[in-house]
Protein backbone atom coordinates (compact mmCIF):
# COMPACT_ATOMS: atom_id res chain seq x y z
CA UNK A 1 0.00 0.00 0.00
CA UNK A 2 1.26 3.49 -0.84
CA UNK A 3 0.25 6.96 0.30
CA UNK A 4 0.61 10.22 -1.61
CA UNK A 5 2.63 13.10 -0.20
CA UNK A 6 -0.62 14.92 0.59
CA UNK A 7 -1.93 11.94 2.54
CA UNK A 8 1.34 11.59 4.47
CA UNK A 9 1.33 15.31 5.26
CA UNK A 10 -2.21 15.05 6.58
CA UNK A 11 -1.47 11.97 8.71
CA UNK A 12 1.80 13.21 10.17
CA UNK A 13 0.98 16.95 10.50
CA UNK A 14 4.20 17.61 8.51
CA UNK A 15 3.86 20.00 5.58
CA UNK A 16 4.35 18.77 2.03
CA UNK A 17 7.08 21.39 1.69
CA UNK A 18 9.00 19.81 4.58
CA UNK A 19 8.58 16.32 3.12
CA UNK A 20 9.95 17.56 -0.21
CA UNK A 21 12.91 19.10 1.60
CA UNK A 22 13.60 15.82 3.41
CA UNK A 23 13.69 14.16 -0.01
CA UNK A 24 16.01 16.82 -1.46
CA UNK A 25 18.59 16.38 1.32
CA UNK A 26 18.42 12.57 1.14
CA UNK A 27 16.82 12.14 4.54
CA UNK A 28 13.48 10.71 3.43
CA UNK A 29 13.22 9.78 -0.27
CA UNK A 30 9.78 8.54 -1.35
CA UNK A 31 9.26 4.92 -2.30
CA UNK A 32 8.62 6.05 -5.86
CA UNK A 33 7.56 9.03 -7.95
CA UNK A 34 4.55 8.77 -10.22
CA UNK A 35 4.35 9.86 -13.81
CA UNK A 36 2.58 12.99 -12.59
CA UNK A 37 5.65 13.89 -10.51
CA UNK A 38 3.91 13.18 -7.19
CA UNK A 39 5.85 11.43 -4.43
CA UNK A 40 4.43 8.23 -2.93
CA UNK A 41 5.40 6.63 0.38
CA UNK A 42 5.13 3.09 1.67
CA UNK A 43 5.34 1.59 5.16
CA UNK A 44 9.16 1.75 5.29
CA UNK A 45 9.14 5.48 4.58
CA UNK A 46 6.41 6.13 7.15
CA UNK A 47 8.46 4.30 9.76
CA UNK A 48 11.47 6.45 8.94
CA UNK A 49 9.32 9.58 9.16
CA UNK A 50 8.18 8.52 12.62
CA UNK A 51 11.83 8.14 13.65
CA UNK A 52 12.65 11.58 12.26
CA UNK A 53 9.77 13.22 14.10
CA UNK A 54 10.68 11.54 17.39
CA UNK A 55 14.24 12.80 17.12
CA UNK A 56 13.06 16.29 16.18
CA UNK A 57 10.90 16.34 19.31
CA UNK A 58 13.99 15.40 21.32
CA UNK A 59 15.82 18.43 19.93
CA UNK A 60 18.16 16.81 17.39
CA UNK A 61 19.09 18.75 14.27
CA UNK A 62 18.66 17.36 10.77
CA UNK A 63 22.37 16.64 10.34
CA UNK A 64 22.41 14.50 13.48
CA UNK A 65 19.20 12.75 12.43
CA UNK A 66 20.67 11.92 9.02
CA UNK A 67 23.65 10.25 10.67
CA UNK A 68 21.38 8.12 12.85
CA UNK A 69 18.87 7.01 10.22
CA UNK A 70 21.61 6.28 7.69
CA UNK A 71 23.65 4.23 10.12
CA UNK A 72 22.08 1.03 8.88
CA UNK A 73 20.88 -0.20 12.27
CA UNK A 74 18.13 -2.74 12.62
CA UNK A 75 14.76 -0.96 12.73
CA UNK A 76 13.76 -2.62 16.00
CA UNK A 77 17.05 -1.53 17.56
CA UNK A 78 16.46 2.06 16.45
CA UNK A 79 12.94 1.99 17.88
CA UNK A 80 14.26 0.64 21.18
CA UNK A 81 16.72 3.54 21.29
CA UNK A 82 13.92 6.02 20.61
CA UNK A 83 11.76 4.40 23.27
CA UNK A 84 14.60 4.82 25.76
CA UNK A 85 14.80 8.54 24.99
CA UNK A 86 11.04 8.95 25.34
CA UNK A 87 10.97 7.08 28.64
CA UNK A 88 13.75 9.31 29.95
CA UNK A 89 11.68 12.36 29.01
CA UNK A 90 8.61 10.79 30.64
CA UNK A 91 10.57 10.28 33.86
CA UNK A 92 11.78 13.88 33.79
CA UNK A 93 8.23 15.21 33.47
CA UNK A 94 7.07 12.81 36.18
CA UNK A 95 9.65 14.32 38.54
CA UNK A 96 8.37 17.80 37.73
CA UNK A 97 4.77 16.67 38.30
CA UNK A 98 5.68 15.23 41.72
CA UNK A 99 7.39 18.49 42.66
CA UNK A 100 4.34 20.57 41.76
CA UNK A 101 1.95 18.10 43.45
CA UNK A 102 3.93 18.23 46.70
CA UNK A 103 3.93 22.03 46.63
CA UNK A 104 0.14 22.11 46.10
CA UNK A 105 -0.39 19.72 49.00
CA UNK A 106 1.77 21.82 51.31
CA UNK A 107 0.05 25.07 50.35
CA UNK A 108 -3.46 23.64 50.68
CA UNK A 109 -2.63 21.76 53.86
CA UNK A 110 -1.17 24.77 55.62
CA UNK A 111 2.04 22.95 56.48
CA UNK A 112 4.82 24.84 58.19
CA UNK A 113 7.45 24.57 55.46
CA UNK A 114 10.96 24.73 56.89
CA UNK A 115 12.88 23.91 53.71
CA UNK A 116 12.14 25.02 50.15
CA UNK A 117 14.76 22.95 48.34
CA UNK A 118 12.29 20.30 47.21
CA UNK A 119 10.17 22.93 45.43
CA UNK A 120 12.78 22.97 42.69
CA UNK A 121 13.40 19.26 42.19
CA UNK A 122 13.36 18.25 38.53
CA UNK A 123 14.13 21.66 37.10
CA UNK A 124 17.22 21.69 34.89
CA UNK A 125 18.71 24.90 36.25
CA UNK A 126 22.18 23.63 35.39
CA UNK A 127 21.32 23.69 31.68
CA UNK A 128 20.06 27.28 31.89
CA UNK A 129 23.20 28.28 33.75
CA UNK A 130 25.27 26.56 31.08
CA UNK A 131 23.55 28.49 28.29
CA UNK A 132 24.03 31.77 30.13
CA UNK A 133 27.70 31.09 30.71
CA UNK A 134 28.20 30.16 27.04
CA UNK A 135 26.64 33.46 26.03
CA UNK A 136 28.84 35.38 28.48
CA UNK A 137 31.94 33.78 27.03
CA UNK A 138 30.82 34.30 23.44
CA UNK A 139 29.62 37.92 23.62
CA UNK A 140 31.03 39.21 26.89
CA UNK A 141 29.73 39.09 30.43
CA UNK A 142 28.82 42.78 30.49
CA UNK A 143 26.51 42.60 27.47
CA UNK A 144 24.83 39.35 28.53
CA UNK A 145 24.30 40.48 32.12
CA UNK A 146 22.88 43.79 30.89
CA UNK A 147 20.49 41.96 28.55
CA UNK A 148 19.34 39.67 31.36
CA UNK A 149 18.80 42.66 33.63
CA UNK A 150 16.75 44.35 30.90
CA UNK A 151 14.20 41.52 30.71
CA UNK A 152 14.14 40.54 34.38
CA UNK A 153 10.69 41.01 35.84
CA UNK A 154 8.96 41.66 32.51
CA UNK A 155 5.26 40.86 32.40
CA UNK A 156 3.64 37.94 30.63
CA UNK A 157 2.09 40.39 28.16
CA UNK A 158 5.52 41.79 27.31
CA UNK A 159 6.92 38.33 26.60
CA UNK A 160 3.89 37.53 24.45
CA UNK A 161 4.42 40.69 22.39
CA UNK A 162 8.07 39.74 21.89
CA UNK A 163 7.00 36.29 20.73
CA UNK A 164 4.57 37.78 18.23
CA UNK A 165 7.27 40.05 16.82
CA UNK A 166 9.65 37.12 16.42
CA UNK A 167 6.95 34.99 14.75
CA UNK A 168 6.17 37.79 12.29
CA UNK A 169 9.85 38.14 11.38
CA UNK A 170 10.23 34.41 10.84
CA UNK A 171 7.06 34.31 8.74
CA UNK A 172 8.35 37.12 6.54
CA UNK A 173 11.64 35.30 5.96
CA UNK A 174 9.91 32.02 5.08
CA UNK A 175 7.72 33.89 2.58
CA UNK A 176 10.82 35.39 0.99
CA UNK A 177 12.40 31.94 0.72
CA UNK A 178 9.23 30.63 -0.92
CA UNK A 179 9.36 33.53 -3.39
CA UNK A 180 12.85 32.47 -4.47
CA UNK A 181 14.85 35.30 -2.89
CA UNK A 182 18.54 34.84 -2.12
CA UNK A 183 20.04 35.69 1.31
CA UNK A 184 21.75 38.85 0.03
CA UNK A 185 18.73 40.31 -1.78
CA UNK A 186 17.65 43.78 -0.71
CA UNK A 187 14.19 42.50 0.29
CA UNK A 188 15.79 39.99 2.66
CA UNK A 189 18.13 42.60 4.16
CA UNK A 190 15.15 44.92 4.67
CA UNK A 191 13.36 42.12 6.52
CA UNK A 192 16.41 41.59 8.71
CA UNK A 193 16.30 45.26 9.68
CA UNK A 194 13.33 44.28 11.84
CA UNK A 195 15.23 41.36 13.33
CA UNK A 196 18.22 43.54 14.11
CA UNK A 197 16.08 46.25 15.74
CA UNK A 198 14.30 43.56 17.76
CA UNK A 199 17.66 42.28 19.03
CA UNK A 200 18.70 45.81 19.94
CA UNK A 201 15.92 45.76 22.52
CA UNK A 202 18.13 43.32 24.43
CA UNK A 203 21.67 44.08 23.25
CA UNK A 204 23.32 45.78 20.26
CA UNK A 205 25.21 43.33 18.01
CA UNK A 206 28.10 44.55 15.89
CA UNK A 207 29.14 43.06 12.55
CA UNK A 208 31.06 40.19 14.13
CA UNK A 209 28.53 39.26 16.80
CA UNK A 210 25.53 39.44 14.42
CA UNK A 211 27.32 37.11 12.01
CA UNK A 212 28.22 34.85 14.92
CA UNK A 213 24.60 34.73 16.02
CA UNK A 214 23.61 33.50 12.57
CA UNK A 215 26.22 30.74 12.88
CA UNK A 216 24.84 29.85 16.29
CA UNK A 217 21.30 29.58 14.92
CA UNK A 218 22.49 27.07 12.31
CA UNK A 219 25.21 25.15 14.18
CA UNK A 220 23.87 24.71 17.70
CA UNK A 221 21.38 21.79 17.76
CA UNK A 222 19.40 23.45 20.55
CA UNK A 223 18.62 26.41 18.28
CA UNK A 224 18.67 24.51 14.99
CA UNK A 225 15.89 22.18 16.10
CA UNK A 226 13.51 25.10 16.68
CA UNK A 227 14.21 26.58 13.24
CA UNK A 228 13.83 23.16 11.61
CA UNK A 229 10.38 22.77 13.17
CA UNK A 230 9.31 25.97 11.41
CA UNK A 231 11.02 25.30 8.09
CA UNK A 232 14.07 23.08 7.48
CA UNK A 233 15.51 25.69 5.08
CA UNK A 234 15.35 28.52 7.57
CA UNK A 235 18.47 28.08 9.74
CA UNK A 236 20.94 28.01 6.84
CA UNK A 237 19.11 30.82 5.07
CA UNK A 238 19.30 32.99 8.20
CA UNK A 239 22.99 32.21 8.62
CA UNK A 240 23.76 33.44 5.10
CA UNK A 241 21.33 36.37 5.28
CA UNK A 242 22.65 37.60 8.64
CA UNK A 243 26.23 37.44 7.35
CA UNK A 244 25.19 39.45 4.28
CA UNK A 245 23.31 41.96 6.45
CA UNK A 246 26.33 42.39 8.73
CA UNK A 247 28.61 43.10 5.79
CA UNK A 248 26.21 45.48 4.08
CA UNK A 249 24.65 47.41 6.94
CA UNK A 250 26.73 47.11 10.12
Amino acid sequence: MAWSIAQVARMSKVTSRTLRHYDEIGLLPPAWVGGNGYRYYEQEQLLRLQQILVMRELGLGLDAIKEIVRHGRDQAEVLRMHRGWLLAERDRFARLARTVTRTIEELEGGENVTSMDHWFEGFDSAKQAELTEEARQRWGAEQVDAANAHVRGKSKEWWQSQGRQWAEQVGTLVALIDAGHQPGDAEVLDALDGHYRWLCGYWTPNRESYTGLGDLYADDPRFRANFDRTDPRLAEFMRAAMAAYAQARL
